[in-house]
């Protein structure tokens, strides 16, 4: 569990994040979500340590991360298994050791014992015969699973995800939603994902934070995302055609 407490964060006199209190929970994915400049990414950056923030908590299953000295973060640092929106892969290194990359970093492994935990963890993201192969001859939706196969290696406590379905397919986003979700629950760990992906909030938002113009305007279940009354998240929600055709179905059926 991470509890967020009271979060400020400005850049230059300019308010980012005013008073963000949220929890997200062990076991499930946590989602937040919000338009451009809303502050979705600076409090992700704030939650990993990147930003300090001007006043208030992080908290890991409570210890204050926010006020640990360096040496003290870092080894919250090694339960942290992180998702970037462009997979960040190193281009030089084969999918098998990309993989293997943080254990070299974090852990005591022999070299054996790395190769044996990325072959599960490739096998757990169906990439059992990628282990050689250059992520430029693999395809985005692939590169996303070498990611997470990445992010899960050294068998992370928290797992943070930057926009997981970022330029990819809609089937290829349920995939990768669907793995994001089955392994959050299967390693039992607190999932954050950030995410501007209605198809994501409705298949894998167990636990969602709405955040507009630097605040919490929002939270719920993805079950009482299109009953909501708040203005702010409604527009948010039907700015498509689609959505709002889907708003005006469920409403002449009385949902």
């Amino acid at each position: 569990m991470i509890e967020v407490k009271n979060i400020y964060k400005s850049f230059n006199g300019k308010s980012v994040l005013k008073d963000i209190n949220v929890t997200f929970e062990k076991g499930k994915t946590n989602l937040i979500i919000g338009e451009s400049g809303s502050g979705k990414t600076v409090l992700l950056k704030t939650m990993v340590g990147l930003f300090h923030p001007d006043s208030g908590s992080v908290i890991y299953e409570g210890r204050n991360f926010s006020n640990m000295k360096f040496e003290e973060r870092k080894e919250i640092r090694k339960e942290i298994g992180m998702l970037f929106q462009g997979g960040a892969l190193f281009d030089s290194l084969t999918v098998e050791e990309n993989v293997m990359f943080p254990l070299g970093m974090f852990t005591n492994m022999t070299l054996a014992e790395q190769k044996d935990r990325a072959d599960f963890c490739l096998e757990r993201v169906n990439l059992q015969t990628a282990h050689k192969l250059f992520p430029a001859e693999i395809s985005g939706g692939m590169k996303k699973r070498v990611a997470i196969a990445r992010a899960i290696a050294a068998s992370p406590k928290y797992l943070f995800c930057d926009e997981p379905n970022s330029g990819l397919d809609p089937k290829t986003s349920i995939l990768i939603d669907n793995l994001i979700y089955e392994l959050t629950e299967e390693l039992n760990i607190t999932t954050v994902v950030i995410t501007h992906d209605m198809n994501s909030v409705m298949e894998i938002g167990d636990n969602i934070s709405f955040l507009y113009k630097g605040e919490i305007n929002w939270q719920g279940h993805r079950e009482e995302i299109m009953r909501t009354d708040s203005v702010e998240l409604n527009n948010f929600v039907y700015a498509s055609e689609f959505m709002k055709k889907l708003k005006q179905s469920l409403s002449h059926h009385g949902y």
